[in-house]
């Protein structure tokens, strides 16, 4: 670690964590309940009282979803909790995995780039920019079994995710153009903690830039929702983030600090590309809502003289007061813009909850969840009466177990079918381009025929 680690202070980074790391207030003397915290992100801990009483959620859900609530406190609630739609988005988990995308440029630059820092910095800063995505406070519908996602017509990137396995909950992601791969295989795990919870990214993250072969390793932070049922929710990350170059040994790690009193420090990211040897070669700063600036450092992590900040990504800008907090290309993820052709019938647009509550009709999503949800314990019932398994048709569960700060993992590998599907499609002269209808076409991500009459 350089001396000057953003972690510690000193030098060009000035760290905060220490100060502002703690800044919750119990607010048991206003409600009554033992133990439950709220923070305000934009105050102190005087006003976490009247914090409490801000939120989407009514006095009397509040009530009753935090009765509910409080005998799941230190469990993983990733899916064993039925919440309301009242706290969700019109995008499934599947299509949320997606956004990382938005920024796929930044590989391509990655994969162009001659310096082998530079391209961790490019890199780097495409895993940053999902962030502006992730602090959306909206709850995404958890994936059916067989559910898909598919994405094209964006950088030239082809997009594809399955969900693999429901319990526990594991979705796999494979994208490609040409000059980089990307595989993803992701089973979340929660902590619900009262009126937060933590959740930790037990995945695998691959990218592998095309023209040198170069493999990249991803280790994000945790994230943290705030502010659950009492008080408006909000999302931070703090803690380091690790890409390692496995072809090199070079790395950049990023701290992303947390956020204190009044906001200070929210948003804020720092660190340095390293070497093998593990000095410091270029430095990186700036926030994960606005933009990210880098500079050639010496050994000790000072800039070097005669050198300048340089900007190497900015967040675009997002429509004005979206009901979702939605990006534009977040819209784009949700149209058929970026739709292939002979969409699979399993795709997470085609979701009838999710389209009820893109439509605004809050009712007929409730029930149209609750139907899917019956339909996919049918399904399992009728698994296990059959003595079958369900197999993903796109990505292979592998035997290869790899590790994580936060527990072990199942790693699965694309299989490469759906190359063949889609060039299958591509070459069909009955394929249209035309846009399709979403009420003519059925959700069908079911294993058996008869599993949507279940």
């Amino acid at each position: 670690m350089a001396p000057n680690d953003p972690k510690q202070g000193g030098g060009f980074f000035s760290s905060i964590a220490s100060t502002f790391s703690n800044f919750t207030k119990s607010v048991n003397g206003l409600l009554g309940y033992e133990g439950l915290e709220v923070v305000n992100p934009e105050g102190g801990t005087e006003d976490a009282e009247e914090e409490a009483k801000r939120g989407r959620w009514k006095q009397e859900d509040q009530d009753s979803y935090w009765k509910m609530m409080q005998k799941y406190i230190g469990s993983d609630i990733t899916s064993m909790v039925t919440l309301p739609v009242i706290i969700f988005e019109p995008m499934s988990m599947l299509q949320k995995m997606a956004e990382i995308m938005e920024y796929s440029h930044l590989l391509d630059l990655a994969d162009k780039c001659e310096d082998p820092y530079m391209r961790l910095v490019y890199s780097s800063s495409w895993a940053i920019s999902l962030y502006y995505a992730i602090q959306r406070t909206w709850k995404p519908f958890n994936p059916i079994l067989g559910e898909t996602y598919e994405m094209v017509n964006h950088g030239g990137v082809t997009f594809l995710a399955e969900q693999v396995s429901h319990h526990p909950p594991i979705g796999a992601a494979h994208a490609e153009n040409e000059h980089f791969t990307y595989d993803l295989t992701s089973k979340v795990r929660t902590k619900f903690l009262g009126n937060s919870v933590e959740i930790y990214p037990l995945g695998r993250t691959r990218v592998t830039l095309k023209r040198d072969g170069v493999v990249l390793d991803l280790v994000p932070p945790l994230t943290k929702v705030s502010n659950l049922i009492f008080g408006r929710t909000w999302i931070d990350s703090p803690g380091e983030m690790i890409m390692t170059n496995l072809t090199t040994g070079d790395k950049v790690v990023l701290y992303f600090q947390p956020c204190g009193w009044f906001g200070a420090g929210r948003y804020e990211v720092d660190g340095y590309v390293y070497n093998a040897a593990e000095e410091p070669k270029i430095l990186i700063t700036g926030k994960w809502n606005e933009s990210l600036h880098y500079q050639n450092c010496d050994t000790e992590g000072e800039p070097l003289p005669g050198t300048e900040l340089k900007e190497v990504w900015r967040v675009a800008e997002a429509p004005k007061n979206d009901k979702f907090q939605y990006t534009h290309f977040a819209h784009k993820i949700n149209s058929f813009e970026t739709a292939p052709k002979g969409l699979l019938a399993s795709d997470s647009r085609l979701r009838p909850d999710r389209y009820a509550l893109e439509k605004g009709d809050l009712s007929k999503a409730g029930s149209e969840k609750s139907r899917l949800e019956e339909q996919q314990r049918a399904e399992k019932r009728k698994r296990g009466a059959n003595g079958d398994q369900f197999t993903p048709k796109w990505f292979d569960i592998t035997s290869e177990i790899h590790p994580t700060p936060w527990g072990d993992l199942e790693v699965c590998e694309y299989n490469g079918k759906y190359n063949e599907h889609r060039a299958a499609i591509d070459s069909s002269s009955t394929s249209t381009s035309k846009e399709i209808d979403v009420s003519s076409v059925e959700f069908n991500p079911w294993q058996y025929e008869t599993g949507t009459s279940s």
